[in-house]
């Protein structure tokens, strides 16, 4: 994993007042060049470019764009409040950190405040005929990424915020961090399969939230400095309150200055992310699929194209090469399958339990996923189809009913050599 300081910075530059400081920083650019450059430029080049004409287009710029501003967000945040109402709000922040929206608002408010540093510094006399040649080509500029940004914004709208359109997200963002996760599954130590029982000692979290990083290099520093070895407890995603150990280390118990450097490698937050935490993407996908199961929404549709999601996501779980070790003084636990499939399945088979046409789809996404990776999800496949199954049998569906969901029941238990059917 990338060093903590590595992943402040993504995530600062998540935010959307990066990209507007760009502009105001392109803003005050414009002026600079206009001092230095204005006695290379001719005032015949101001006439024949028509610089006279740029406080007009800055007006223009500056009172359009101010306006178009607060309409974009107003659009913006009902998609946000749209997605968290009709999928789940853990869903909202993807919409939040979308890189169009971002940029497209980026843009306009940035051309604001272009057009404002622009029009002061105009009524500031700080510019003479050839310096104003300068700040009209910034202006003209300017106004060429404003028409791009509305051309991208009028297209983005038609599908932003919709359900289609958070599933997408949701389903990238959990198989980028799933890729992530297998071709590294360690994060780069060694894999944690037990614990020496004696001659450890803890290092106990200072807060009380949600792991959203680890810096792997920070810890084996370390380690190594003090010839020890860590055994990390805790993997991003992990809930840890106060005083709970976040990782215990060998040899003598650590001093202060030890346990506070291995707390600092360990970034806890009030909420989960995805980006290093795969598990919390197949729950938030297993939301939107429950919700849609509620009898408030009675969507079945939607919860089956959850299903399928599943199967494709955790399609990617394959036998890899062997990973690489940098940091060869922490271990580190796995993800492992169970609780991958216990984290996507078991919600929609509890909500979906009386619904025959989830109950089917169910059944093949898991025979489907035990074709796929038999070595990986046999076990755990064949014990969610029959919990399911189990289930099923209870809510009190009519004979034929059950008959077909024990008829796909029985091929998620046994081999099968042919695709299975939608």
């Amino acid at each position: 994993m990338v060093s903590r300081y590595t992943w402040y910075l993504q995530e600062v530059l998540k935010k959307v007042w990066v990209r507007v400081v760009g502009f105001a920083v392109l803003a005050l650019v414009s002026v600079v060049l206009a001092r230095v450059l204005s006695p290379y430029l001719g005032e015949d080049l101001a006439i024949r470019a028509g610089a006279d004409a740029v406080e007009q287009l800055l007006g223009v710029l500056t009172s359009s764009m101010l306006a178009v501003t607060t309409f974009s967000l107003s659009i913006a945040v009902s998609a946000f409040a749209a997605a968290a109402s009709t999928a789940t709000p853990r869903a909202a922040v993807l919409l939040q950190e979308d890189r169009t929206t971002q940029n497209v608002l980026a843009t306009f408010l940035g051309a604001f405040l272009f057009g404002l540093v622009g029009l002061v510094a105009l009524n500031a006399d700080l510019y003479d005929a050839a310096g104003r040649v300068v700040i009209f080509l910034f202006t003209i500029v300017v106004i060429g990424f404003v028409v791009l940004a509305l051309f991208r914004w009028i297209g983005h709208l038609m599908q932003f915020g919709r359900m289609g359109d958070t599933l997408d997200r949701v389903e990238a963002a959990t198989a980028a961090a799933l890729e992530l996760r297998l071709s590294d599954p360690y994060m780069g130590g060694r894999v944690l399969t037990a614990e020496p029982d004696r001659g450890m000692h803890g290092v106990h979290a200072q807060a009380t939230g949600y792991v959203q990083h680890v810096d792997m290099q920070a810890l084996q520093d370390c380690a190594a400095a003090n010839e020890r070895q860590l055994y990390l407890r805790c993997l991003p995603g992990s809930f840890v309150v106060m005083g709970t150990p976040l990782a215990r280390i060998s040899g003598d118990a650590p001093d202060t200055a030890l346990s506070e450097a291995i707390c600092r490698a360990i970034t806890i937050g009030k909420r989960r992310t995805f980006e290093a935490d795969p598990r919390f993407g197949l729950i938030v996908l297993a939301e939107i699929g429950s919700r849609a199961l509620s009898p408030a929404v009675n969507d079945p549709g939607t919860a089956i194209d959850v299903l399928g999601r599943f199967v494709r996501i955790l399609s990617l779980w394959r036998d890899r090469a062997a990973p690489d070790i940098r940091h060869p003084d922490v271990f580190v636990r796995p993800i492992m399958p169970q609780e991958a499939v216990i984290d996507a399945f078991r919600p929609l088979m509890r909500d979906g339990a009386a619904l025959v046409e989830v109950q089917i789809r169910l059944q093949k996404a898991l025979t489907s996923l035990r074709d796929v990776a038999p070595d990986t999800f046999a076990q755990a496949a064949t014990d969610m189809a029959q919990d399911a199954l189990s289930r099923a049998e209870a809510a009190g569906l009519a004979p034929a009913d059950l008959a077909d969901i024990r008829a796909a029941a029985q091929l998620a238990q046994t081999p099968s050599e042919t695709p299975v059917g939608a």
